[in-house]
């Protein structure tokens, strides 16, 4: 399997950037819309995966989590196995994903000098589109495999519909200021991974190389538990379009409000410091040399 060095890494990244920058805005909706599906479609393949696997209370009342018949670890394990698919999805089909472009154009501006103004045109343009694709694919999930419908057209929830309940339920569930701070460091966490994921997916040529470059990285994430913006603008939707459907299983705290103010504004921050500063930046310190020996 061919790779390159990481100062080559480094100097493709900021190309890739230069690229992306330069798209037109129209352009860079269609391909985030596509991304944002596209993560949608991981996130909900691992809450369809994940369902029945984590320990509930019958299981740990049964004894059977100290046995080791249910674990809640191995629900991580299966909801981060599966997820990657929309990221491999993104980087190998072309399509722009906001968390990425928070390393990769800034990237072009240390690299090629283009301006801050262009890389923050990137990211408004891409995150309204991710917006956009995850929300129609939540709504596809929601009104599909989430609900079933008897003749009278009233829908109740299955089993993966009230999965993705509980997962949105708990990812607007951050409260105070430690609770802040906490979501903060998930999405900090979260993107330092995610774009060393892009890194490695650049470091290949070969198909299998760039698979399982991008593959261990996210699901290390969403194993452990981190929070990105861009699944975020899926897995709460999906929530909140399924309870709709069967308002007996409304959740009092998921809201559209709290979907932004408990989760996604402080996300996104968090998921630009850790692929801006924990690997745009520290990348572009470390090589900055050997990069403009390249030139």
């Amino acid at each position: 399997m061919a790779f390159h060095p990481p100062v080559a890494i480094v100097a493709k990244a900021g190309d890739a950037g230069k690229y992306k920058v330069g798209l037109p805005a129209w352009n860079m909706v269609l391909r985030g819309f596509m991304s944002g599906a596209y993560i949608a479609m991981g996130a909900a393949l691992a809450t369809v995966c994940s369902t029945g696997i984590v320990a509930g209370k019958v299981a740990t009342d049964a004894g059977f989590v100290n046995a080791g018949f249910a674990a809640p670890g191995i629900g991580q394990l299966i909801l981060g196995a599966v997820f990657p698919v929309g990221l491999i999805i993104t980087i190998l089909c072309g399509a722009e994903l906001f968390t990425g472009d928070a390393m990769l154009a800034p990237m072009a501006a240390f690299i090629h000098k283009v301006s801050w103004a262009g890389v923050l045109n990137l990211w408004l343009w891409v995150y309204i589109g991710n917006l956009l694709g995850s929300l129609v694919f939540a709504y596809i999930m929601a009104n599909g495999p989430f609900v079933t419908w008897n003749a009278a057209g009233a829908a109740s929830i299955t089993a993966f519909g009230t999965r993705a309940i509980a997962i949105a339920t708990t990812k607007v569930s951050y409260v105070g200021a430690a609770g802040m701070w906490s979501l903060f460091l998930k999405a900090v966490g979260c993107n330092w991974l995610v774009n060393l994921a892009v890194l490695l997916g650049i470091c290949a040529d070969d198909l299998i190389g760039k698979f399982f470059g991008i593959w261990f990285p996210i699901m290390a994430f969403v194993s452990i538990g981190f929070e990105h913006c861009v699944a975020n603008m899926y897995f709460i939707p999906a929530g909140l379009f399924t309870q709709s459907l069967v308002p007996s299983a409304a959740s009092a705290s998921l809201t559209w409000v709290t979907m932004w103010t408990n989760n996604i504004i402080v996300a996104t921050l968090g998921n630009i410091v850790g692929g801006l500063l924990f690997v745009g930046i520290l990348y572009w310190v470390a090589f900055r040399k050997e990069i403009q020996a390249l030139k």
